[in-house]
């Protein structure tokens, strides 16, 4: 029934272009398939325990519609491993398939439009708001967004609103969908003001939570909020590219905590022949682990937090909420091997930003990673990678007591195909 209302949906998206011809068709495929073997991914590998290895695959169809003043788009998706269901099931019995996007876009005239629909929000360098490309699944928001642009002067503006409900009620407006930071209302102005080689751009975003109460935390009572607010930048220093976002949290971290938590970053990139150098620094502030009356904690929410911080994913993918923050120091070097392939070498140095229990030594570990990046074709890219912890004693204070001393590494191949399959302009004679 699923996959029945789903290709309702696609046949009626086909409709509206043979009824209204005067209009742009495009049909576009996205399929990643990705293998991970896993040994201390996102987590310190334990005592006696075996390495974990998959394929993951992505199958994603992107429909698109432009007529006129109004554009559409619908995006399904299937995200599963290979194997996980039987070859001869007449269907998919892990619900695997989903709609990913499906908006509509109201151009009112040449600066403002309004965007309503399930869509993906993305900005900057997505520390706050990301697509999150990485995980096969993605990440989307069913929300309304009130656009400006003004290309003469390089300005745009978004003003987004979500409220969230798990079904049509009768009665009341609790919302039980549990997930990391899944909100109940948000609300955000996003501005940004581009010059040649320059870029500014200024977040107010309000994120409103379900509260609950009674003994056993189960009686909705109104809604609590968190704030975040700040800016990125991007702007050129001779030949030293520089890049950079600050922002500050506050409100409320759960129904009865304070929030007060900033994060601010700084990275430098130059580029010589075939050899692009980069130093950077992040910080995201935290809470003690022996306690503190109020909670300092910075959340990066809803961005594309894998490019961040390392790719073993350790910090604020799924995890490392409330906790004693992070400082992050690298430098990375991309090398250009062809002229359709290049060789990322990062490395990381993490230490905590408050103090671990027992005025434990705050360095947690050092990263390295590695990418390899070839073209294969037009629309093709094969991608190789790996990564090693070394971790510290201290690591095994903020990862639930896992020993430090194991091996901890991870290496991975992707493969990303993503043709246009279709683009046809109809125009009525």
């Amino acid at each position: 029934m699923f996959i029945k209302k789903r290709s309702i949906v696609i046949l009626a998206f086909l409709m509206l272009v043979v009824f209204n011809m005067n209009a742009q068709f495009t049909i576009d495929a996205d399929l990643k398939t990705r293998f991970e073997y896993r040994h201390g991914f996102n987590n310190l590998f334990p005592d006696d325990a075996d390495p974990a290895a998959f394929v993951g695959q992505r199958t994603r169809l992107n429909l698109g519609y432009t007529h006129e003043k109004l554009k559409l788009f619908v995006s399904v998706q299937d995200v599963s491993t290979w194997g996980d269901t039987r070859q001869i099931l007449p269907n998919d019995g892990n619900d695997s398939f989903s709609l990913f996007q499906a908006w509509a876009q109201l151009l009112l005239d040449e600066q403002w439009s309004i965007k309503a629909g399930r869509q993906v929000i993305s900005y900057d360098d997505q520390r706050i708001f990301g697509g999150l490309d990485w995980a096969l699944q993605g990440r989307f928001h069913d929300a309304a967004l009130i656009k400006y642009q003004n290309k003469n002067h390089g300005i745009k503006a978004d003003l987004g609103f979500a409220f969230s409900q798990e079904n049509q009620k009768n009665e009341g407006t609790e919302f039980n969908i549990s997930g990391f930071f899944t909100y109940k209302a948000m609300q955000y102005l996003h501005f940004n003001k581009s010059w040649e080689k320059s870029t500014l751009s200024a977040l107010f975003l309000n994120t409103g939570f379900q509260k609950f109460t009674g003994d056993d935390n189960d009686i909705p009572d109104g809604t609590f909020y968190r704030q975040t607010a700040g800016v990125y930048f991007k702007f050129p220093i001779k030949n030293v590219n520089v890049t950079g976002s600050s922002y500050y949290q506050f409100g409320k971290a759960n129904a009865t905590t304070d929030l007060s938590a900033y994060q601010a970053s700084i990275e430098g990139t130059y580029k010589t022949g075939k050899v692009l150098m980069g130093l950077g620094f992040e910080t995201l502030s935290g809470t003690d682990q022996d306690g503190a009356t109020e909670n300092n904690s910075f959340f990066p929410l809803y961005g594309t937090n894998h490019k961040f911080n390392g790719f073993m994913d350790y910090f604020y993918v799924g995890n490392h909420a409330n906790n004693v923050g992070l400082n992050d120091a690298y430098a990375k070097l991309v090398f250009t091997t062809g002229a359709k392939s290049n060789l990322l070498l990062k490395g990381h140095y993490f230490a905590a930003q408050a103090d671990l229990t027992g005025d434990a030594d705050k360095y947690l570990g050092t990263e390295i990673d590695l990418v390899y990046n070839q073209k294969l074709m037009k629309n093709v890219k094969l991608s190789v990678g790996y990564s090693h912890m070394f971790a510290s004693d201290s690591m095994s204070l903020i990862k639930g007591g896992r020993p430090s001393d194991n091996v901890n590494n991870w290496a991975w191949v992707q493969l990303v195909i993503r043709p246009n399959l279709f683009t046809s302009n109809f125009k009525k004679n």
